[in-house]
This record gives structure tokens, C-alpha cells and sequence, in this order.
């Protein structure tokens, strides 16, 4: 088997990649619609739980299929695609995170720039490889701008709560998610041609953390933090902790790390991405919902893009980062 993937070009690697992941989702998803028929024919007439989750389960299933597809489309169609394609996911998942924040007038100008300045210009940078600029453009100059443009409105009411909503929005949505299409132009010697398999190394360690997490919690009880997250025990962040690094070990061969390398680069995508999603759930909380949208649907039309990728918007940045200082990139 290991013979037979060498002997294969980088494009045909990734292809056969593609087409065992879309087979993957393929059996989720007919064991998905098997088991709502059967949901159907025998509900639950006590609590209902089944059917919630597997509500719950087909709306990760469709996010799934979403991001799949973005990565294919982006990966076949060339690079200049792939950016396109997830500035178009940054756009959807600030506007989802604006949308349930309160806005005024004086606003109106500063959310012009995020969207149609802030934006495009941070992928533009990616595009091009203006790595160093890349970097600090969100955290520095945009973080300045903005309360700059707000303070022309001339609008000091809660002044300082909607800047930093606004900021953090940005820093989440654009600079947090830009991290992933960034991770394919990255310059790994002798790795040309293949670097998508880090994108799917690190949304493969991170969702298996994420996974692992929610599944050993609902074995346990006095969480961390109850107010904001039911889900969030020590033992079960260790739990995917651990599943998550031991994963990245073993997918080691489709990247260019070593095993070790591979174990640590995990870890660390793993921690920053389920300590992301809490914090996402605190901000949740303190809005006083449970999904990005109202009523668990967003204004994508999923059940909250933002709650399918905002552990990868926490993890991708401090991967990428971590990855590129460690071998000097």
C-alpha cells in the first residue's frame, strides 16, 4: 500500500484523498437518513432525544458536505479559488456574527471597512504571499482603524463595547479563518504539490478533538464553566486532547513532519481550537443564544456556519504560526 502511494504524482495523492473523504461522507450520510426513517417509524414519545440529536448530527453532516466541497472546489480550481471560496465563508460568518450584535448609526462606516476593505485586503495578502504583512495587518493596523472611523461618526454611546465587538468579529471571522487557505502557499521543501494535505491535517485533528470532547462529557458531570458551556470537563478536553494528537501521529505520513512533529502540531491546532470554541460559546452565551442565527438558523441558511467552524477559525492561526516558526518557513 505504501509502495502504491509513492509511486503516485502529488495531484493523484490529493485526488485519492478527495475521493476517500467524500466516500466517507457518502456512508455518514445514508447511515444518517436510515437512522431518521427508523426515528420516524419509532419516535421517542418520552423526551424526544434521538430526534435532536439526530438533528444535531445531519446539520453536521451538512456542514461537512459544505466545507468538503469548498476545499475540493478551491483545491481542483487552483489557489486563487481556494482564497476566493473561504473569503466568501469569511464574509458569511461575519455577517452571522454581526447580525446578533446591536448596532447604531455611528457603526454603519466601521462595517463597511470590515467587509468591504478589511476583508478583501486580508486575503489579497494572502494571495500574494505578503506573509510578514499577512501577520499583522488584522492585529495591528485594522485594530487602530477602526475605533479611528468609529470616532468620526461621532457616536460615544457604549463606544468602547461596540469597537471591541467589532474587532473581535474581524479578528475571529477574517484573520482567524484566512490562516487556512495560507496553510496551501506555505513553501515546505519537497512538498510541492501536496500541501492541501495539511489543510486536511488540521481539520481532521481538530474535528476529532471537538468529537471525542462532546462524546466523553456526556458521561460526566459538574463541568468547568456550567454557565457557559454543559460540555467542557478537564477529563474530556484531555480525552480529545488525546484522541486528536494520537490522529495527528498517525496521518504523520501525508505530511511533512515526523511522527513527534506531527503529534506536537496536533496538540497544539487541538488545544487552541476546543479553547476557541468555548470562548465562542461564552460569547454565545452573553448574547443569549445558542446558534449563530436566530432560532438555530443562520442567515446562511445552515444551522450556524460560525458554530461548524470556529474551533479551525481559533486552531488555523496558531497551526499556521506554529508551523512556520518551528521549521523556519
Amino acid at each position: 500500500m505504501g509502495r502504491f502511494l509513492r509511486s503516485l504524482s502529488p495531484e493523484q495523492q490529493v485526488s485519492l484523498l478527495f475521493v476517500l473523504l467524500f466516500g466517507l461522507l457518502l456512508l455518514a450520510t445514508v447511515a444518517g437518513v436510515l437512522l431518521s426513517l427508523r426515528e420516524r417509524r419509532h419516535p421517542d414519545p418520552v423526551t424526544g432525544g434521538r430526534t435532536q440529536r439526530l438533528q444535531d448530527i445531519q446539520a453536521l453532516l451538512r456542514s461537512s458536505w459544505l466545507m468538503a466541497l469548498v476545499f475540493w472546489v478551491g483545491w481542483a480550481a487552483g489557489e486563487g479559488v481556494a482564497i476566493v471560496l473561504f473569503g466568501l465563508v469569511s464574509f458569511l460568518i461575519l455577517r452571522e456574527f454581526i447580525s446578533l450584535s446591536p448596532t447604531r448609526r455611528g457603526d454603519h462606516r466601521s462595517l463597511v471597512l470590515a467587509f468591504f476593505v478589511v476583508l478583501p485586503v486580508q486575503y489579497t495578502l494572502v494571495w500574494t504571499r505578503h506573509f510578514d504583512l499577512f501577520t499583522v495587518f488584522v492585529p495591528v493596523f485594522v485594530f487602530l482603524a477602526i475605533p479611528v472611523i468609529s470616532a468620526l461618526a461621532n457616536d460615544p454611546l457604549r463606544f468602547l463595547e461596540r469597537n471591541a465587538k467589532l474587532q473581535w468579529g474581524i479578528m475571529v471571522c477574517v484573520y482567524g479563518l484566512s490562516h487556512v487557505p495560507a496553510l496551501m502557499l506555505l513553501a515546505f521543501p519537497s512538498f510541492a504539490g501536496r500541501m492541501a494535505f495539511l489543510v486536511f491535517f488540521l481539520v481532521a485533528v481538530v474535528q476529532t478533538c471537538m468529537l471525542v470532547q462532546h462524546l466523553v462529557a456526556r458521561q460526566l458531570a459538574r463541568p468547568v464553566a456550567p454557565a457557559i458551556s454543559e460540555s467542557f470537563h478537564w477529563r474530556s478536553w484531555l480525552a480529545g486532547l488525546a484522541a486528536g494528537g494520537l490522529l495527528g501521529g498517525l496521518l504523520a505520513g501525508i505530511t511533512p513532519f515526523k511522527p513527534l512533529a506531527a503529534l506536537a502540531m496536533a496538540l497544539v491546532a487541538c488545544a487552541a481550537g476546543s479553547l476557541g470554541h468555548l470562548v465562542m460559546k461564552a460569547i454565545k452565551r452573553d448574547r443569549g443564544v445558542t446558534h449563530w442565527g436566530s432560532a438555530g438558523r443562520s442567515v446562511t441558511g445552515a444551522s450556524g456556519l460560525l458554530d461548524r467552524v470556529d474551533a479551525l477559525c481559533f486552531a488555523a492561526p496558531v497551526f499556521f504560526h506554529s508551523v512556520r516558526w518551528t521549521f523556519n518557513l
